[in-house]
């Protein structure tokens, strides 16, 4: 009987061994997840080192929130510990996204001091389904493209928003942003008007037709990528090598736009090229590019957490106090005097 109970102890070790209150202890015992070994002649319980055991690992699964039935599926053997944990995980993550999903919109509400109205519109906003996000975003493309050249805005449905799984408040202040755009008909009539004057005309038509889309991304990338090689060696203009390259780009351009090859090209592309950084920094600070296709790819490249390209081609188009002519400046400068060079 001595040794019997030296190995067992009373609720009240139990709990200072544990840290649980005895409350729980007997909640627990009385729920049937963990049973007394035996009992004193007193009547009072008495629980072994393997009851203590079960005890702390509850209170361990109850300070992680998990539910009495499933501790009791994982004592029982009902479910693996390592299948409960990954369960629970799940919930947690879950709760996870829709405190900053709640956060996002808070912040929106403070921001801009709206109604009920549109508090219940922005949390319906971003607790879209993946599913749902598609399609407002194809509508929205399907809309604005109408009657548009095939791959006029193919820079936009390349450029699609990807909401991650976890998503900074930037991220869900962006989707929240693109998602009331995306609904908004004057947004998207002002879109409709500026793509179809930007791309619904003959030079708009000849540049998103697939020869000098293919051209851009291909071959033209490629003798572009040997200019900048050939300008970084610090290569003059009028040297035969770069010579050669610049008539190879003004035969592939031309290739591609279907147009005939004589100096008038020649002179024409120079003129486009030494100007590069001003008709770049001018077609990016257009208001009605900002306004339209600029702002959603810029709410885009946020959402997916991507540098904004257009404002990254805009600093390079753009002068520092540093260096009072641009990068992109000084090597369409070059590239002109280059293709100058192939006249003759």
């Amino acid at each position: 009987m001595n040794e019997t109970q030296d190995s067992l102890h009373l609720i009240g070790d139990v709990a200072r061994r544990t840290g649980l209150s005895v409350s729980a202890i007997r909640y627990y015992s009385d729920e049937g997840l963990v049973m007394p070994a035996g009992e004193t002649v007193g009547g009072h319980r008495l629980y072994d080192l393997d009851a203590i055991a079960r005890f702390e690992f509850i209170r361990t699964l109850r300070g992680l929130d998990t539910g009495l039935e499933q501790i009791r599926r994982v004592l029982t053997g009902t479910v693996s510990l390592r299948d409960l944990l990954a369960e629970h995980l799940d919930v947690v993550e879950s709760s996870a996204r829709e405190l900053q999903e709640k956060r996002a919109v808070l912040r929106a509400l403070v921001r801009e001091g709206s109604t009920a109205e549109r508090a219940n519109l922005l949390q319906r906003l971003v607790s879209m389904s993946d599913a749902e996000r598609q399609r407002t975003v194809d509508d929205f493309l399907d809309v604005v493209s109408s009657g548009l050249p095939d791959a006029a805005i193919e820079k936009m449905r390349d450029e699609q928003p990807r909401l991650a799984d976890d998503p900074s408040p930037q991220q869900l202040d962006a989707w929240i942003s693109l998602s009331e755009l995306l609904k908004d008909e004057a947004f998207r009539e002002k879109t409709r008007a500026y793509l179809r004057e930007t791309y619904a005309n003959e030079v708009g038509e000849r540049m998103s037709t697939p020869a000098v889309r293919e051209f851009i991304s291909a071959a033209g990338g490629d003798v572009m990528t040997k200019l900048g090689a050939a300008r970084g060696a610090g290569l003059e203009p009028e040297d035969p090598a770069v010579v050669r390259l610049a008539d190879e780009f003004v035969r592939q351009s031309a290739t591609a736009a279907d147009v005939t090859i004589d100096d008038d090209l020649r002179r024409r592309l120079a003129d486009v090229y030494s100007r590069v950084d001003e008709i770049t920094a001018e077609a990016l600070q257009h208001d009605g590019y900002r306004a339209t296709e600029g702002r959603y790819l810029e709410l885009v490249a946020i959402i997916n957490g991507r540098p904004d390209p257009e404002a990254e081609l805009l600093r390079a188009s753009t002068p520092t106090e540093k260096d009072d002519e641009p990068g992109l400046g000084r090597f369409g400068r070059w590239l002109s005097a280059a293709i100058l060079a192939t006249i003759g």
